[in-house]
C-alpha cells in the first residue's frame, strides 16, 4: 500500500547503517517500556479497538440517518485535524452525498463562529464534541455557543443530537453528558489527541460523514502488521524515520511535506501536528511545514529552488485519484493549450510533479522523500494514518525525546488566562 522512493533524498549515510538502532526503536513500541509509554495504545489498537463500542457507532449513525444534513464537530488539534484530514481525502472538498461538515471549536474568532451560526438556522444539524476533560478553552466556548443554538432550535430533542467523545468516566464534559442524557463515546485513555484518529475522535465524524469505518480500520490493521518488523528492508516507516534523521544531521532543519491535490492540504495539517507536537521538544527536531503544488509554486516555489537549503522536501504520491477527464481542443487556440488536447489532466498533474521533483532536486540540490500511496481510499488513509504513527514514534525514539506529551503548550495557555482573567 506504501512505497518508499529515498532515490533523490541526497542521504549520505546509508539507510541500513541504523538497523541496530531501528532495533532498539522497534522494541520501545513494541514492548511499552520507554518514554511515553503509558500512551503507545495506539500501536495494537486496529486489532485491539473495542469491538463493542464499534457496533454502538454504526448503530447510532443508522439512527440518526434522515434527520440530519449538517455535522458540526467541534473540537481542537487532534479532535478534528485527523477528522477532517480523514473527509477531505476521501470525499473530496465538495462531496455530493448530501452531508455538510463544519469544524467549530477550533478558533477564538467571532466572524468565523458568528457565520457558522447564520449558515446553519435553516440546516438540520447534528453536533459531536469532542474533548478528553471538557474545559480545553476554543471548544468550551464553542460547545457553549452552539450548545444553547441546539437547545434553542429543537428543545428536549437537542439532548439526541448532541454526540459527547470523550473519558470513560471523568471530566466535565462526561458530567454534562450524564446529566444531559447525551450519547458519549471514549477517548482512550492510552491514546494521546494525535494519534487518535482511528478512534471514536475520527470515527464519529467519518462515520457521519459517510465513510466506511470499516475499510479504515482495516487498513490500519494491515498496516500494523505489515510494520510490524525491525527490518529496515522491509519496513518503509522506519526507513522513513531513518532519512528523516539523517537529513536532520545534515543539516535540514525543516521538512516540507508537499501534495499535489488540494483534497490533501489537511493530511498535510494533521501530519504538522503529529510531527510538531512529538518531535519539537528538548531543543530538537524539524520544522514541519507543508504546501500544495502547483498551487504554491507560485508562492514559495522560488524560495524552495533558490533559497537558503534549510528543507527537504516530502512529497504524497497518490497515484489514483478519482474524477479525471480529458482536457478538452479548441478550434481556434487562442490560448495556444491545444498541446494538451485529449490529455489527462492526471497526466499534466503527474508531469508536474516530475518536473517539479527534478528542478528541487536535481538543480536546486533540495533532498526529496516520496511517499507513494496507492489511493485516496478510506483504506489506504487508514493504512496511512498507522504508517505515520509508527514513523514519527519512532523519530523521536532515536532522539530520545518522549512523543507522547506536549509541554511546551502549556505556556501560551497560562499567559492567556492570565489576560482573560481566569482564576
Amino acid at each position: 500500500m506504501i512505497t518508499l522512493d529515498l532515490s533523490n533524498a541526497h542521504l549520505n549515510e546509508k539507510i541500513s547503517d541504523y538497523q541496530s538502532e531501528i532495533s532498539k526503536v522497534h522494541g520501545y513500541l513494541h514492548e511499552r517500556n520507554y518514554k511515553g509509554s503509558d500512551f503507545l495504545g495506539w500501536v495494537n489498537w486496529p486489532k485491539d479497538y473495542d469491538k463493542e463500542e464499534f457496533k454502538r457507532i454504526l448503530e447510532f449513525k443508522k439512527e440518526l440517518d434522515g434527520k440530519y444534513d449538517t455535522v458540526l464537530v467541534c473540537g481542537i488539534g487532534g479532535s478534528y485535524l485527523g477528522a477532517r484530514a480523514a473527509l477531505e481525502m476521501i470525499n473530496g472538498l465538495y462531496p455530493d452525498n448530501g452531508v455538510e461538515v463544519i469544524f467549530v471549536g477550533n478558533t477564538f474568532s467571532n466572524t468565523y463562529i458568528s457565520q457558522v451560526l447564520n449558515h446553519i438556522r435553516n440546516k438540520e444539524v447534528v453536533l459531536n464534541v469532542i474533548s478528553k476533560s471538557g474545559t480545553t478553552t476554543e471548544t468550551s466556548l464553542a460547545f457553549r455557543v452552539f450548545k444553547q443554538f441546539m437547545e434553542e432550535k429543537y428543545g428536549s430533542e437537542a439532548k439526541n443530537r448532541i454526540i459527547a467523545t470523550t473519558d470513560k468516566a471523568r471530566g466535565t464534559l462526561k458530567a454534562l453528558s450524564d446529566k444531559e442524557g447525551y450519547k458519549t463515546f471514549v477517548i482512550p485513555d492510552d491514546i494521546g489527541g494525535r494519534y487518535s484518529v482511528s478512534t471514536p475522535v475520527g470515527l464519529i465524524p467519518m462515520v457521519l460523514a459517510g465513510v466506511d469505518i470499516e475499510a479504515v480500520m482495516k487498513g490500519s490493521l494491515d498496516a500494523m502488521n505489515e510494520l510490524n518488523t525491525d527490518d529496515l528492508n522491509k519496513n518503509p516507516a522506519y526507513q522513513y524515520a531513518v532519512a528523516r534523521r539523517i537529513l536532520n544531521k545534515q543539516g535540514k532543519r525543516s521538512e516540507m511535506f508537499v501534495t499535489y491535490h488540494l483534497q490533501l492540504t489537511m493530511i498535510a495539517e494533521w501530519w504538522k501536528q503529529l510531527f510538531g507536537e512529538s518531535e519539537g521538544k528538548d531543543g530538537l527536531g524539524v520544522l514541519p511545514t507543508s504546501a500544495c503544488f502547483s498551487t504554491d509554486l507560485h508562492s514559495l516555489g522560488q524560495f524552495v529552488q533558490d533559497g537558503d537549503k534549510v528543507l527537504y522536501e516530502t512529497i504524497l504520491n497518490v497515484e489514483n485519484m478519482p474524477l479525471d477527464f480529458d482536457f478538452p481542443a479548441d478550434e481556434e487556440n487562442l490560448d495556444g493549450m491545444n498541446y494538451l488536447a485529449g490529455k489527462k489532466v492526471s497526466w499534466v498533474n503527474k508531469q508536474a510533479m516530475l518536473g517539479t521533483l527534478s528542478a528541487h532536486a536535481d538543480d536546486g540540490n533540495v533532498p526529496n522523500i516520496m511517499i507513494n500511496l496507492k489511493d485516496n481510499s478510506a483504506y489506504a488513509f487508514g493504512y496511512m494514518i498507522y504508517f505515520f504513527f509508527i514513523a514519527c514514534g519512532a523519530t523521536c525514539y532515536m532522539l530520545d525525546i518522549n512523543p507522547f506529551n506536549q509541554p511546551g503548550v502549556e505556556v501560551y495557555k497560562k499567559k492567556m488566562f492570565k489576560l482573560l482573567g481566569k482564576e
